[in-house]
């Protein structure tokens, strides 16, 4: 397993909840400097997948503009919890790998969260959206999963409803309980389900129709310039 890889998961299963678990016990409005901590934890692993080489602005450029689209893809999309946000951020760990993917996913979270608002969820949202990217990357890695628009769509589908959705309402108990009980927590789970369901669908829907357009494209820049190579070792 590359060392890049071992770090990613080591931010994302241990140092970014710690951080998060942190961020409980600060006061105010820490969660600025929660967001920061989390971004600056999500790049680590990004910048070792380049194993020892320097990253190439254009390279760099790709990740600013697969995580702008991210942020549009949630801002400009009218319609209440139908965006087609995860479908992107898991389409750029499918061609650029899951470092890729994570990085994309939280700075697209961050992003977004200029247009409504900073909070104590931003964090939340960073890792969640970035998990999105990491299931995605090592899902379709080569050897893996086909990468069919309909495996694609159900796998984001599934990732939303059962992973990233119910992570995004756990920032949501934490904010509001008042104690961690299922009493308290059941309700907030029941009633992001809905909202789940929904953002599920509508990445299904965006993978099915244009998911290998999309992805061609994607595969075609990394291909033709050499960038983000996603040759696995393993996981």
């Amino acid at each position: 397993m590359k060392r890049s890889r071992i770090v990613m998961l080591v931010m994302l299963l241990a140092v970014i909840p710690a951080t998060l678990l942190l961020g409980l016990k600060l006061p105010g409005r820490s969660y600025y400097l929660l967001s920061a901590l989390v971004a600056l934890e999500i790049l680590i692993p990004f910048f070792m997948a380049f194993e020892g080489r320097k990253p190439q602005p254009r390279e760099l450029v790709t990740v600013a503009v697969m995580s702008a689209l991210v942020t549009i893809a949630r801002v400009a999309v009218p319609l209440p919890s139908f965006k087609p946000t995860f479908a992107v951020i898991m389409l750029s760990g499918i061609a650029f790998g899951p470092e890729t993917g994570f990085i994309v996913g939280a700075l697209g979270a961050l992003g977004s969260d200029f247009f409504y608002g900073q909070g104590p969820f931003t964090p939340w949202q960073m890792m969640a959206y970035g998990m999105a990217g990491v299931l995605a990357g090592i899902g379709f890695a080569p050897g893996r999963l086909p990468r069919k628009n309909w495996v694609m769509g159900v796998f984001c589908f599934i990732c939303t409803v059962l992973f990233i959705g119910p992570l995004l309402d756990t920032s949501t108990v934490t904010i509001i309980a008042t104690t961690f009980t299922w009493e308290n927590m059941l309700p907030i789970y029941a009633s992001g389900l809905p909202v789940n369901l929904t953002q599920g669908a509508c990445s299904f829907l965006t993978m099915l129709l244009f998911g290998n357009a999309i992805l061609e494209k994607l595969e075609r820049v990394r291909t033709q310039y050499g960038m983000m190579e996603t040759d696995d070792d393993g996981l």
